[in-house]
């Protein structure tokens, strides 16, 4: 992928997690993903203007379960440009403990939530 238009980090150590988000047109890519990227799970989100609901699409590959952060990535950020976003998660970490799936999970919230604030996308 080209440069990213914009980068967040959120977390430290091994909790922490990067967004990357790239144009596509009026829509939008973002990467949620940790030191080990990979692709775990894509989740595409479509905002709908006549019902102003959010329909969210998701794809896990065998093994993973990044299907949460890509599927709840996809949901704010649509919901916030009214637009189409297809989010990518790749987090991994080896002997996981679940107080680290609970600060990973809060980490890619916290920088989804910090792209959204930010109206970045307006500019």
């Amino acid at each position: 992928m080209n440069q990213p238009d914009w980068q967040i980090e959120g977390g430290a150590g091994r909790t922490k997690v990067s967004l990357d988000a790239h144009r596509a047109g009026d829509d939008l890519v973002v990467r949620l993903y940790n030191d080990y990227a990979h692709l775990g799970a894509v989740a595409v989100a479509q905002f709908d203007a006549e019902s102003g609901r959010i329909s969210v699409s998701t794809i896990t590959l065998p093994g993973h379960k990044d299907d949460a952060v890509a599927q709840r990535a996809a949901y704010l950020i649509a919901k916030a440009i009214r637009k189409p976003v297809c989010a990518i998660a790749g987090i991994h970490l080896d002997d996981i403990t679940p107080e680290e799936i609970r600060q990973l999970t809060a980490n890619a919230e916290g920088v989804v939530l910090e792209f959204v604030g930010s109206r970045a996308w307006e500019r």
